[in-house]
């Protein structure tokens, strides 16, 4: 799933593929959500080991309830849609309402958490549809054809549906992954912001200033009513570098009539993620161990922490210009640069492994070291054609990475191929982005909708859909669509 998603540690609960779940609005008091049911079971791939990063018992995958197909949604409230009943349907083109076998329709009404069958042509359903396509067409759907901003206009309504009033943003909607995690929200608000849909980017970045920790960092995941962590899985340090990469990216794309008000707002939480960020760094410019986005600890520091990093402290020193706080932009520049140096010389060699010790094999967060995320080194689209190779499957797919500590077994991943996309797409070479690209929508669901994984046969696996892999292809799509994303930039 999405970061924290590549490892769903997944808690399974008497739960179905069809729930649905009230929100709780934004300034809700905590503790007030839902009944908290108690977890049976956790899941993990085959081959992980714990570490002593998640407790309970463990189950293979096979003992997690149904996950979803596809989604209904009225923007507040939200409901999965069982394989079974995705079968012969489909969704009303640029919409969440689903159009049966039957001919009838079946969708989610406003203010209600239960969905509805009714005829088809229904009035109320109808309106629900000129909704969806009109918030589509206030903001923008990239793509170079039809199936491309067919395909985005699918992701971006998942995501939609997926982001709670309060800015929670759920990885999936399958118990497990009904959670909001750092990682895949950051790149969710980016997505958001880049196709012209700021108040949702800036909705995720006020819940991940609620959220943020005192000493400046966040829990893994936290529940979908903000009111806290769902269990003790272990703090990622990497989330101290997307939440203020995605706070520049919103600045970027902001109204600049109210973008100076409300980055006013969100800095208090740049400037405790940026200060732990530069505190942490040891003697070679390094950050410590910390789990990755694999949500597996290593001994050493590995690149998928390191390279967020890097670019949260360049997002930081310029959003701090742009508050006219020199003191704030001169510190975290320091430290941009001591960590610059300190990947250019212990991962660089390596070809940006894993982890600097160098036995851990490739990761597909070599990718995080490309635009959007920092600017890529002279070396880099040799290492990222290298990682892709020996991460490669036979299904066309990605596998996270080759650690030979932690077999992924044959399923690829799409958010790590998805990876490969954005980075060629930032490093000049559309035309490898959009074989990857094609690889990846070509292997939807019978609804359209993005998932996990995709299995030895090519077929769709694992959660559908999946908010990071959506938001990754729509930052790809923007990226090929003629105009560079920005990327932080790194000055001494």
């Amino acid at each position: 799933m999405p970061a924290a998603p590549l490892v769903r540690w997944a808690v399974v609960t008497a739960a179905v593929a069809s729930i649905s779940l009230p929100v709780c609005v934004a300034g809700a008091p905590a503790g007030r959500g839902a009944p908290q049911q108690r977890p049976a079971l956790f899941v993990r791939p085959v081959g992980h080991q714990s570490h002593g990063d998640a407790e309970g018992s463990y189950a293979p995958m096979s003992v997690l309830a149904a996950p979803t197909a596809g989604l209904l949604s009225n923007t507040t409230a939200t409901e999965g849609i069982a394989p079974s009943v995705a079968k012969g349907a489909r969704y009303m083109e640029r919409s969440n309402v689903l159009r049966l076998p039957s001919g009838r329709w079946k969708y989610l009404p406003d203010d209600r958490t239960a969905s509805a069958v009714v005829a088809l042509d229904d009035p109320t359903a109808r309106q629900q549809i000129a909704q969806s396509r009109a918030w589509l067409a206030a903001g923008r759907v990239p793509g170079s054809s039809p199936a491309q901003r067919a395909a985005a206009e699918r992701a971006l309504l998942t995501m939609r549906a997926l982001l709670r009033p309060n800015g929670a943003m759920a990885a999936g909607w399958t118990p497990g992954w009904m959670y909001s995690w750092p990682r895949d929200s950051s790149f969710a608000s980016a997505a958001f912001a880049h196709t012209g849909h700021e108040a949702e980017a800036y909705r995720i970045l006020r819940y991940s200033a609620r959220t943020q920790r005192k000493d400046g960092t966040w829990d893994a995941r936290t529940k979908l009513d903000g009111s806290g962590p769902p269990d003790g899985r272990r703090w990622q340090l990497d989330a101290n570098g997307w939440v203020p990469w995605a706070t520049w990216q919103w600045y970027q794309t902001a109204p600049r009539t109210t973008r100076s008000a409300r980055l006013t707002g969100l800095y208090p939480m740049i400037r405790k993620a940026a200060d732990h960020t530069a505190a942490s760094l040891r003697a070679d410019g390094l950050p410590p161990a910390s789990p990755d986005y694999w949500e597996l600890m290593t001994s050493t520091a590995n690149i998928g922490t390191a390279a967020p990093l890097l670019a949260g402290l360049n997002a930081s020193a310029d959003l701090a210009r742009e508050m006219n706080r020199p003191a704030d932009a001169a510190r975290w520049s320091r430290a941009a640069g001591r960590l610059s140096s300190g990947i250019s010389k212990k991962f660089a060699p390596l070809g940006y492994q894993r982890t600097v010790d160098g036995l851990h094999g490739h990761d597909s967060a070599v990718a995080f070291m490309a635009p959007p995320f920092n600017a890529a080194p002279a070396d880099l689209p040799r290492a990222l054609d290298a990682t892709h190779k020996a991460l490669l499957l036979p299904n066309g797919g990605l596998t996270p990475g080759n650690d030979p500590t932690a077999p992924w077994g044959g399923n690829a991943w799409t958010p790590s191929t998805s990876f490969f996309a954005l980075a060629w797409a930032g490093t000049g070479r559309p035309a490898k982005a959009r074989q990857v690209l094609d690889w990846v929508l070509a292997k939807r669901n019978v609804l359209g909708e993005l998932p996990e994984k995709v299995d030895g046969a090519g077929r769709p696996s694992s959660v559908a859909p999946l908010a990071w892999t959506g938001s990754i292809t729509v930052l790809s799509l923007v990226a090929l669509d003629g105009k560079a994303l920005p990327t932080p930039p790194l000055r001494g």
